[in-house]
């Protein structure tokens, strides 16, 4: 720990001009000690990740490994409250995230895709999950993520799950079902900011532009503050600043990071109506995680269509004594009947599949068990993936 600068002031004795900067050269000498001695170390560390990533590479083991880098960030975050460190939880994470990162890109460039442009809410969580060594992909909707991690131009997707406040997106469930292949690798859950920007002083806004769940979000705070503005939905809150860049007028719900990126004023800084308002992201991809001992699962399953089939598939949980952490119905396909043709008397009512989250992971005894008779009571049962159940960042 450094130690105190001779001649350090107190409140009840303040240093002379000619003292003080002695004592503030002396300071910036330990810093500077310090900063040599972090790089050092920060350099040695990199030296073994390489040397870890080449042994990995002669035994065809995968480069990003989710459980193992969120095994480092809980290490260090519990070594951080041990010793009562001055830096918070936020700082740490994006240290050693940026050092794994870093690490990482020796071995290999991770390839991203999320849902654009720069500084869209999926683009922070990206950043979250992978640090900035990373060749990111920006594309315009959902379903691009899923088609670039299918074609194998990515290694991974960032997409949105559910938000605190609107709950599910469709979107995502829509491409779980349309590729169950691809599974789910890790999350992340972002607290969401969201601020109203513009060049324009408040009293001169006409329109206000973001993603629909993002105005939905704010809907009280812009009812009650500008009721006079027109809302106009766009496809990512980084569209929204990009436009109020230009228009006369105009203004923008998004992240602080997209009023850097436009040049734009924060107004009004997090106008969310919800203080926990929060984003669940999946990281999809072809590659499935170990186990962390801290583990979620995502499934979807299909019932019987009767009364009490849903009861009976979620009671082999409670007599499994398995928690879970999320559980989602969405419209399926409609099945076709055995004759060839889609059966008349259901065609007007939609099938129904199930998303639930668990703790566990699909390599435990007990999860087996319980899946296994899962699918005694289910027409179906996909497992999307086990991951590390990940804390809330942002």
């Amino acid at each position: 720990m450094p130690r105190k600068a001779e001649g350090t002031s107190t409140a009840s004795n303040p240093l002379s001009p000619a003292r003080s900067q002695a004592a503030l050269r002396s300071l910036r000498t330990q810093i500077d000690k310090l900063d040599s001695q972090i790089l050092k170390l920060a350099n040695e560390r990199a030296h073994v990740a390489a040397e870890i990533g080449r042994l990995k590479n002669d035994h065809g083991e995968e480069i990003f490994s989710p459980a193992r880098e969120e095994e480092v960030l809980q290490n260090v975050l519990q070594l951080n409250e041990k010793h009562k460190g001055p830096l918070d939880a936020g700082t740490i994470r994006a240290l050693f995230r940026e050092l794994m990162s870093g690490s990482r890109a020796l071995q290999k460039v991770l390839k991203v895709a999320y849902l654009g442009p720069e500084y869209s809410y999926s683009h922070l969580a990206a950043i979250e999950r992978f640090g900035q060594a990373v060749d990111f992909l920006g594309v315009n909707n959902i379903a691009a993520v899923y088609e670039e991690v299918d074609r194998g131009h990515v290694d991974f997707g960032v997409v949105p799950v559910e938000n605190s406040t609107d709950g599910r997106i469709a979107d995502t469930l829509e491409m779980f079902l349309r590729m169950p292949h691809i599974v789910v690798c890790a999350e992340v859950r972002l607290q969401i900011h969201h601020n109203l920007m513009a060049k324009c002083d408040p009293q001169e806004i006409r329109r206000v532009y973001s993603k629909p769940q993002a105005l939905s979000q704010c809907r009280n705070w812009l009812a009650k503050n500008l009721p006079q503005a027109l809302w106009k939905e766009v496809s990512s809150t980084a569209t929204a600043a990009e436009l109020a860049q230009h228009e006369p007028g105009a203004a923008a719900v998004a992240s602080r990071q997209a009023a850097v990126k436009y040049g734009l004023r924060i107004l009004f800084p997090d106008i969310e109506d919800s203080p926990y308002n929060e984003t669940r992201f999946a990281i999809v991809g072809h590659q499935k995680c170990g186990k962390t001992g801290h583990d979620k699962t995502t499934i979807m399953f299909r019932i019987p269509h009767h009364p009490g089939s849903l009861a009976e598939a979620l009671d082999v949980f409670k007599q499994a004594k398995i928690n879970l952490t999320w559980i989602e119905s969405f419209p399926g396909p409609r099945r076709v009947a055995s004759n060839g043709g889609e059966d008349k008397a259901k065609a007007s009512k939609p099938e129904y599949l199930f998303f639930v989250d668990f703790e566990g992971h699909v390599e435990d005894p007990k999860v087996k068990r319980t899946l296994q008779t899962l699918g005694e009571h289910c027409q179906e049962v996909t497992v999307l993936g086990s991951y590390p159940m990940a804390l809330t960042s942002g």
